[in-house]
């Protein structure tokens, strides 16, 4: 039996409360097209769960305390199924017995001739956003026949050492967050608050895009965005959590929990790039004590499911592992039908661009709410010299599509409803819109919309359903 570490201390208590619901639930889909080897894939679920112990353990009370102990063995089934939606939400609402385990299961599902499905769903007691990468890629390894090599240190280990480091920081710590108190709650327009747990939860997905800015990280961009929205919203200085990753060099190929919830407030001034040029330098102060629990160097921290009501999470997507043979794709945010926060946006940074997936909870605002407050998020991130001032309705795609419409047809007022050609425009005229378009709102649109809705409210309609939304 081992202590269990800070961060399942902290979900353990939350869990006791009554309050998490399906929060902590980590679904992974994996869907196959081809003559898959059904034998084969579960043979590797099986030797995922031999080289990864910690998804064996449960965490029980002994005398007051969590513990890790020995949990029942993750079972990894063998099924059919007609309905792979159903199948994937039915795996994720399924309760954990957190005490006694299983703390995750696998089931290989036969959905046609050639067409299977791995449904994972793991606790987040033993399982975070970067144990997705090496289960899938363990499990690719050892489809094909390869091995991987031994873990250099157990999950249980890691708290051990994790314990006498936080012990040793601990007094720097408090020092450090004692100068840094953080901001009030964040208003979010048609969105309330549900209280101190997780709530059944909604999701909103669009696609935006990035500019590299020198000297600061895609993350500290995404992040300065948010910060920045809320800014707009009428909050002087934003808090917003963020999950930062406590792993060391041992575990770098381990399964398990190793995420600390921080929360990150700054006074927006200047412009959006001046905000994470501002965050760049903070975080790399904060990240001295990323692995001290912010519950253990502040006082009074109540247990919740989250430290702010807006939270962030952010990830580069790795490749589709090869499983040979056939052709696999991942589903990497399979939704868990709760949500910790007010609002989380959890950003997945992929080639074509950045994923944010807005979880709301579901009787907390609609979904055209949610999708106002994407609009919002989408202009500020697609103009990161813009300056941080003002309101969102200010800088709304609206008039930011009327702007680049009256610089290129030289015109000082245009109504949402005038024809372009009735303006004088042509098709040249278009291609010039539509270049300014995709440098300074990052979105690309195609010159048929041009001739089939030649208005701004027609342009700026088609921009909204082919862009901000992600169904």
């Amino acid at each position: 039996m081992t202590e269990a570490s800070f961060a399942q201390t902290g979900m353990w208590i939350t869990e006791r409360m009554g309050r998490a619901r399906t929060a902590y639930h980590m679904p992974l889909v994996i869907d196959f097209e081809g003559p898959l080897d059904a034998c084969a894939l579960h043979q590797a679920c099986e030797a995922v769960i031999r080289r990864h112990a910690v998804l064996s353990s449960a965490v029980a009370e002994i005398d007051g305390l969590p513990v890790m102990v020995s949990g029942q063995r993750p079972p990894a089934r063998l099924t059919s199924a007609d309905d792979l939606h159903e199948l994937v939400r039915e795996e994720t609402l399924r309760p954990f017995d957190v005490e006694n385990g299983p703390l995750a299961r696998f089931t290989v599902a036969k959905l046609g001739p050639e067409r299977h499905a791995l449904v994972f769903v793991a606790h987040h007691l033993v399982f975070d956003g970067e144990s997705k990468d090496i289960l899938v890629r363990d499990l690719a390894d050892f489809y094909n026949g390869e091995s991987r090599p031994r873990l250099g240190m157990s999950y249980a280990s890691f708290a051990d050492d994790e314990r006498e480091r936080v012990c040793d920081d601990l007094a720097e710590a408090k020092a450090y967050w004692s100068a840094r108190p953080p901001g009030e709650a964040t208003s979010l327009p048609g969105l309330t608050a549900t209280g101190r747990g997780a709530a059944e939860g909604a999701v909103y997905t669009f696609r935006g895009r990035l500019t590299d800015l020198p000297d600061v990280s895609r993350f500290e961009l995404f992040l300065a965005s948010v910060h920045t929205l809320l800014h707009r919203y009428g909050d002087p200085a934003p808090t917003v959590a963020v999950d930062l990753s406590t792993r060391v060099p041992g575990v770098r190929d381990n399964i398990g929990l190793f995420v600390n919830e921080l929360p990150v407030t700054v006074s927006p001034e200047g412009t959006v790039a001046d905000v994470a040029r501002t965050l760049h330098h903070d975080l790399r102060e904060m990240y001295r004590f990323r692995h001290v629990p912010y519950a253990r160097a502040v006082r009074g921290v109540r247990p919740r499911t989250a430290l702010a009501q807006v939270s962030v999470s952010y990830r580069k997507r790795r490749p589709d592992p090869v499983f040979t043979g056939v052709k696999a794709t991942v589903d990497w945010a399979v939704f868990n039908h709760s949500v910790r926060s007010v609002l989380h946006l959890q950003a997945v940074d992929h080639p074509d661009g950045l994923y944010v997936i807005m979880q709301y909870g579901a009787g907390s605002g609609t979904e055209l709410d949610v999708a106002r407050i994407a609009e919002d998020l989408l202009t500020i991130m697609n103009n990161p010299e813009s300056p941080v001032a003002g309101t969102p309705q200010e800088t709304a795609l609206d008039d930011a599509v009327r702007e680049i419409w009256q610089e290129v047809l030289g015109i000082d007022e245009i109504g949402d409803d005038e024809d372009l050609f009735d303006l004088g425009g042509h098709s040249l005229t278009i291609t010039q819109i539509i270049a300014r378009m995709r440098k300074r709102l990052g979105v690309e649109v195609p010159l048929d919309v041009f001739f089939d809705t030649p208005t701004i409210a027609g342009v700026v309609q088609a921009i909204r359903e082919a862009e901000p939304a992600v169904r």
